[in-house]
């Protein structure tokens, strides 16, 4: 297998002569929100540049998100509805939501070439240029230019809206600094959890003999409070795209930084008699599959993913080239590992990479999951009192409606065993976004949309941070851009009733109907099953 074509991060030199771009709008990423975003402000006339950080375009999901985390159907309009109307014409189907990452690509492209929207691949940014509070010019590392009158940070860690001094925040909130529920650290989740004890050290019931890899920490001073807040996110990992299809399966290669130590504490919870780290197995058309975390110990690659959203771009490589082979690495162990039941081993070999996804990159996704960055403090916070439906927002932009959903963020030894702490699933009603929430503070940036990290507490954008709805929220930034751009305006100061009236005219959906019919206990069931 070759991955040498596998990195988030290659630097790249300076040039003699580097390129000067300028447009009315410049997007930082070519997320599915960068897309919708530069298809919107087009169509509104807007002259328009997707600058990449990575050499692929379509984020997550086309990396192999193909088993789309939806919520109500009914909530997704729009350029999100459109780009799942083309999924559905490629496979020649009515409606189709699941798909292969490579169908997924071919949309995306084929809009980028429909609407010759120019994208710049291998940008990564290293200076911002401001006068008056605005953006005037980002600069890349290789030297290139881009100038423009309104900017847009599509990225999933915020690295624009950093570098242009704009509040944000990592980590999780306390519950007391928006008055939450489900912030902060969270034990005693239902999902995603140890259903044995299992002892987490390298020799059992001994402490002095250290911890197994995987556990992030034991010390009791450590473990906090429920609802108290830190510096921790959410999990990381890869969404794998597998089949078993012989003709197209290519058996899992040993990663180059193979340890078999790594996953002693799965060996442990297999010979315990929990075997469940594949259970989150979508099927995805052609015989394939969307591999995901599930129950105690999976793909999640828990507390090694901290240093990324404020990392350098070393840094970040570091920690994608860990989280690389923790997870090949896994696939790896069980499908070979003597230590490893005769039936699981056979049950995981049967599965593969396909010879005909990712064939630049070894066949393995391009884009780790990154499942929170930094997230913006703008003028409107949104928390779980929107999700709730405990509080209204008078500037309807889009919905969300998938369930509040954040992934262990730790593993620590409480008492002797294993726990995993962070996990948070709660099933919402559909609910409205804020066009506050996707810009900055006027007087930190008069012409910046962020509409990725958006302004939110970690546990509302547990249930935001879906790729639908990012879709969503690109195209109302890029309607919002090209408002701003129209009337020479700051885009703090776009008329919202116009802004609904041209997401309206998109076919956008921004509020739920009392008649429209939703069940949203239903819909996590169908993910997790009934408890």
């Amino acid at each position: 297998m070759d991955f040498s074509n596998l990195h988030y991060y290659v630097p790249t030199k300076k040039v003699n002569k580097p390129t000067l771009i300028e447009k009315n709008l410049i997007i930082y990423g070519g997320t599915p929100a960068g897309i919708t975003a530069a298809i919107q402000a087009t169509r509104m006339g807007l002259t328009v540049a997707i600058i990449e950080f990575s050499r692929n375009i379509g984020g997550m999901t086309a990396s192999g998100l193909g088993a789309t985390d939806l919520g109500a159907e009914n909530a997704v309009g729009g350029l999100s509805r459109e780009f799942y109307n083309e999924i559905a014409k490629y496979y020649q189907k009515e409606k189709q939501w699941k798909f292969e990452p490579k169908a997924a690509q071919y949309v995306f492209d084929k809009w980028m070439k429909d609407y010759d929207i120019p994208v710049y691949l291998n940008q990564h940014l290293a200076e911002v240029i401001k006068e008056n509070g605005a953006i005037i010019e980002i600069i890349m590392e290789n030297g290139s230019r881009y100038k423009g009158k309104v900017f847009m940070d599509c990225s999933y860690e915020g690295d624009l809206l950093a570098k242009s001094d704009v509040s944000y925040f990592v980590g999780r909130e306390s519950n007391a600094t928006y008055q939450e529920i489900y912030n902060g650290v969270q034990f005693g989740a239902p999902h995603h959890k140890f259903e044995k004890w299992i002892d987490p050290y390298v020799v059992e019931g001994e402490a002095e003999s250290g911890l197994l890899p995987g556990i992030t920490e034991d010390d009791p001073k450590q473990l906090g409070y429920q609802g108290q807040g830190d510096h921790r996110i959410q999990a990381y990992n890869f969404r794998i795209c597998l089949t078993k299809e012989r003709k197209n399966r290519i058996p899992f290669p040993k990663p180059s930084h193979y340890e078999s130590d790594r996953y002693q504490l799965l060996l442990r919870y297999i010979q315990a008699g929990v075997w469940d780290a594949m259970n989150l197995h979508t099927k995805l058309p052609n015989g394939k599959s969307d591999l995901n975390n599930y129950g105690a110990i999976s793909t999640d690659n828990l507390g090694m993913n901290y240093d990324w959203p404020e990392g350098s771009y070393h840094r970040r490589e570091e920690i994608f080239q860990d989280h690389l082979n923790y997870d090949l690495g896994m696939l790896y162990f069980l499908a070979n590992d003597l230590r490893v039941p005769v039936e699981i081993r056979e049950e995981v070999a049967a599965w593969g990479l396909p010879k005909d996804e990712f064939e630049k990159t070894g066949n393995w996704p391009h884009q780790l999951y990154i499942r929170e960055g930094r997230r913006m403090i703008s003028d409107y916070v949104m928390t779980d009192h929107n999700c709730l439906k405990q509080t209204f927002v008078d500037d309807p932009i889009g919905l969300a409606s998938f369930h509040m959903d954040s992934h262990n963020c730790r593993r620590v030894v409480i008492d002797g065993r294993c726990v995993n702490e962070g996990d948070v699933q709660v099933p919402i009603a559909p609910y409205a976004i804020s066009y506050r929430s996707i810009r900055p503070k006027f007087e930190e940036c008069t012409n910046l949309l962020v509409p990725v990290c958006l302004s939110s507490s970690h546990i509302a954008y547990g249930s935001i941070r879906m790729e639908p709805i990012f879709m969503i929220l690109g195209q109302t930034a890029g309607t919002a851009a090209a408002l701003a751009y129209k009337h020479e305006i700051a885009v703090q100061n776009v008329d919202y009733e116009e802004l609904k009236q041209e997401l309206l005219k998109a076919d956008q959906v921004v509020e739920w109907g009392e008649e429209m019919m939703d069940d949203p206990i239903k819909r996590m069931e169908e993910t997790f099953g009934k408890e």
